[in-house]
């Protein structure tokens, strides 16, 4: 049995661009360095076989559904000109960075131009069955697939979400939930998936299938609990809430299932269209053995580039996980 190290690399690099301060080249130097030091943890804690680098292509969800991320692209044209400079730089670093780990290791490096890095890690997951596989990122959509051989390392915050619940990477403790003062408890993997198709996704600009929606509900109205308890029986409380209607600000009117379809096919990481399928599929599937040498001088002379002396000291260390063959 393997254990794939799967890694969110655009999450993973630029969200670590956010907790770091300090000028332009302090940044991108720590974001390679918390990339890199994921990766060797994620590779040591978890006995690693293989390391899979997931890349994003522009989005086959942008074309089925045309509001998709339309609020990312408004909020970098809303950058001011210092800001859209330093994104540009960031932006040349990942692209070396992707140089790097394409040529210069045997990492697997999965892109295509209609798939997200979420679609190719669950595709990957699907493809290997049997194995085990750690997810480095922080997007919480992740949640979903987390399963007794699924787990999800978090290298920004330094947390790990297994099916038994949610630990502090550092001390291997259960991290406490604030509110109740217990054990964090695990994640539910279906019923986080339905209420984010339910809410919809503000990061992602996916509109709520039912604005104003209750968890708990009340005495005259159906919950997102109830809903969820009666959903494989598609009993009244299933059918009380789908058959809702609702008018949103343009005064159109909207059928609360057909919204909720329609984010199920944007967020259910296993449930994309089938041309979609096939073509995550034949991603993986194309996914070649690299025989690339000497893969620890190669990072010195990259980390050298950006100045990571304490990774370069480790190059051994940090290695390892990159010149890992993939053994189909």
């Amino acid at each position: 049995m393997n254990t794939y190290i799967l890694v969110d690399t655009a999450n993973t690099f630029f969200r670590a661009r956010h907790v770091v301060r300090g000028d332009v080249d302090t940044k991108v130097g720590m974001c390679l360095h918390i990339t890199l030091n994921s990766i060797r943890k994620a590779w040591n804690d978890f006995d690693g076989s293989h390391v899979v680098f997931c890349l994003e292509g522009r989005s086959w969800r942008k074309d089925f559904y045309e509001p998709y991320k339309r609020n990312r692209k408004e909020a970098r044209d809303a950058l001011t000109p210092k800001e859209q400079e330093e994104d540009k730089v960031f932006w040349e670093i990942f692209d070396e960075f992707k140089d790097f780990i394409t040529e210069k290791t045997n990492c697997t490096v999965l892109q295509n131009p209609q798939l997200e890095a979420d679609d190719l890690i669950a595709g990957w997951i699907q493809a290997h069955p049997n194995d085990n596989h750690v997810i480095i990122s922080t997007d919480g959509d992740f949640a979903q697939l987390i399963a007794p051989n699924v787990r999800q390392y978090n290298g920004v915050m330094n947390t790990i979400i297994t099916h038994e619940g949610y630990f502090d990477d550092k001390k291997r403790q259960p991290i406490i939930d604030k509110k109740t003062g217990d054990p964090k408890p695990a994640p539910d993997p279906e019923f986080m998936l339905f209420e984010k198709c339910m809410r919809g996704d503000t990061s992602d600009n996916i509109f709520s299938a039912y604005p104003g929606v209750r968890k708990k509900g009340t005495k005259n109205k159906v919950g997102l609990l109830e809903a969820f308890a009666d959903k494989h029986k598609k009993g009244y409380n299933w059918n009380n809430m789908m058959l809702q209607r609702w008018t949103d600000h343009n005064g159109e009117e909207h059928r609360v299932l057909e919204d909720y379809n329609r984010n199920v096919l944007l967020c259910d990481l296993t449930a994309q269209p089938k041309d979609i399928k096939e073509i995550i599929i034949n991603t993986i599937s194309d996914a070649s053995t690299k025989n690339i040498s000497q893969v620890g001088m190669r990072l010195m002379k990259f980390c050298a580039k950006w100045d990571m002396q304490r990774i370069a000291d480790q190059a051994s260390q940090y290695a390892t996980p990159l010149q890992a063959k993939y053994l189909k």
